[in-house]
């Protein structure tokens, strides 16, 4: 019986593996996002620190770490689908546990029981895939409300009765007030504060009463971070209150007068007996007098230059901040020299459509649903001057776009994310608003979806600014920016019907920069819809579509 070779079986299997080390080797990038505003826990309590990934992906492969201000102090650690402990910092073994059920929609929720005051402060959550890794921050505010004040008297003290308020068990450091009976405060009174083991804060105010008609006082503890208050009221009855002596008054007013009247006498004596010493005394006394004047004088001029020094300081920045107003666009434009922005086909994602004579572009019916963001560049790049341009946007409530400036060298190919440590500073519709493309993103509190948006660029100051084109109102800026290269207009379609059109400009005078020309001809027809998302067109501006 002849022998079979496994080579013509193993031969393709192996070649196929082969194929797949590429794809296998891809690194999927993802943004990692947490609260922006810090979270508050109840010392005693429970909390959870919330951290997701961007775009949700499946995390129950990655690594999982929640750290404190270095990466080697662990939280708490999920790796290989399981929690590991060997790193895990001693104060949290055993109060910490994950929300497992949330890493399949790329949620990473870790709960902290029995919140100590320890707990407070940096967190950082941290997801690697591969050698691809980002993290992100957050604030945990630890507060606790400790006992009630007690208050007590403790006796007599300068001309009136000394009162104690004692409280322990408060975090962070509260604050404490003592209150008449009508509400006013006392501003005077001492306070000495300390801290136990556990971190929590306990304090002893004391306050002295002088006037016996007070009453009542009241002794507060607040907690700044919860609001949460305790205070104790307590009387003072007068005949705690010590009674003036009569011999106190004589001594008040006879032992300044008989000090006066034994100084007079030595002054009189020595005047009588010291006249070349008095006349010496006056000679000096004029130089000194002269000196002074003269210091007077060099002071008064000091005086005179930081004035002058600070008058020109506080010009300056009336003229800085006069230059970079922000507060109506309208304004701004005056300062704004309109630029002609017509789209460059050559730079387009095939699945764009561009038409109206390269000023419109729409995604294509036709394009699959994918992670991929289609892209196109202006046709002219920017290098100087002031400039601004109108968009008009249809249809852009429920659908994915941004729009702003890029630099020229930008990564516009496959899966990528605009921010401006990337070249990108644009703002536009994603998921759920409308946002500004920082990192992470800057969620813009708008009443609706803007209809038209004007782009202001001024390459020197490093700033570019968004305006709402309908009421002239700002949206966002990107400040102290340090551009480098040619800047291009950027426009990104990632889903939906939306449609964004550069408005028709009036011809005005040649910017001064250079411009990247490439003749063409592409013309397509656009719809002639006379709103945006079914609302009648803005006010008319300078800009008009």
């Amino acid at each position: 019986m002849e022998r079979c070779s496994p080579c013509p079986m193993l031969c393709p299997l192996a070649f196929l593996l082969l194929l797949q080390l590429p794809i296998m080797g891809a690194i999927e990038e993802f943004l990692v996002i947490g609260p922006s505003d810090p979270i508050i826990a109840v010392v005693g309590g429970d909390i959870t620190l919330p951290c997701r990934v961007s775009p949700a992906m499946n995390a129950e492969n990655m690594e999982l770490r929640w750290f404190r201000s270095k990466f080697s102090e662990a939280v708490f650690i999920y790796n290989n689908h399981r929690e590991e402990t060997e790193e895990q910092m001693a104060q949290y073994t055993g109060r910490t546990s994950l929300e497992t059920d949330l890493l399949s929609q790329g949620q990473a929720a870790v709960r902290i029981h029995k919140v100590q005051a320890t707990d407070n402060g940096q967190y950082t959550c941290f997801f690697r895939k591969g050698n691809f890794y980002e993290e992100a921050g957050l604030e945990l505010k630890v507060a606790g409300v400790g006992s009630a004040p007690q208050v007590h008297i403790t006796g007599p003290e300068e001309d009136g009765v000394q009162v104690v308020c004692r409280a322990e068990g408060w975090f962070p450091k509260p604050q404490v007030q003592w209150r008449d009976s009508s509400g006013e405060k006392f501003l005077a009174f001492s306070e000495t504060q300390a801290q136990d083991a556990e971190g929590l804060f306990s304090v002893e105010a004391a306050l002295v009463v002088r006037d016996s008609a007070v009453g009542n006082v009241t002794c507060s503890i607040l907690n700044p971070i919860l609001g949460q208050e305790k205070a104790m009221a307590i009387f003072i009855p007068e005949p705690f209150f010590p009674k003036a002596s009569p011999w106190k008054l004589v001594c008040v007013v006879c032992v300044p007068l008989l000090t006066f009247l034994v100084l007079g006498a030595a002054y009189y004596t020595w005047r009588e007996h010291s006249v070349k010493v008095q006349e010496r005394q006056q000679q000096e006394k004029l130089c000194q007098d002269k000196e002074n004047d003269e210091q007077a004088k060099r002071e008064a001029l000091k005086a005179i230059g930081e004035l002058q020094a600070n008058l020109d300081k506080r010009k300056t920045e009336y003229f800085t901040a006069w230059r970079k107003a922000q507060l109506y666009a309208d304004w701004r434009k005056d300062k704004f020299q309109t630029w002609p922005v017509t789209l460059d086909p050559g730079s387009a994602n095939p699945n764009i459509v561009v038409s109206h004579k390269n000023t419109s572009l729409t995604l294509n019916d036709t394009s699959p649903a994918s992670e991929e963001r289609c892209s196109i560049l202006g046709l002219e790049g920017i290098t100087s001057g002031r400039c601004c341009w109108e968009v008009e946007i249809r249809n852009g409530v429920k659908s994915v776009w941004a729009l702003g400036v890029c630099r020229e060298d930008v990564k516009r190919t496959g899966w990528y994310q605009e921010s401006p440590d990337k070249g990108f500073w644009v703002v536009g519709k994603y998921e759920d608003g409308f946002n500004a493309f920082t990192k992470p993103f800057t969620v813009l509190s708008l009443p609706q979806i803007p209809h038209r948006l004007g782009v202001f660029l001024d390459p020197e100051e490093g700033d570019v600014s968004f305006y709402n084109m309908t009421d002239g109102s700002h949206i966002f800026s990107f400040s102290q920016v340090s551009f480098s290269g040619t800047l291009f207009p950027y426009f990104m379609i990632h889903s939906g019907d939306v449609s964004l059109s550069i408005c028709s400009v009036v011809p005005g005078p040649e910017l001064p920069v250079p411009m990247n020309s490439f003749p063409f001809s592409q013309e397509e027809p656009v719809s002639s819809d006379s709103g945006v998302d079914g609302a009648p067109p803005g006010p008319t501006s300078p800009l008009l579509c």
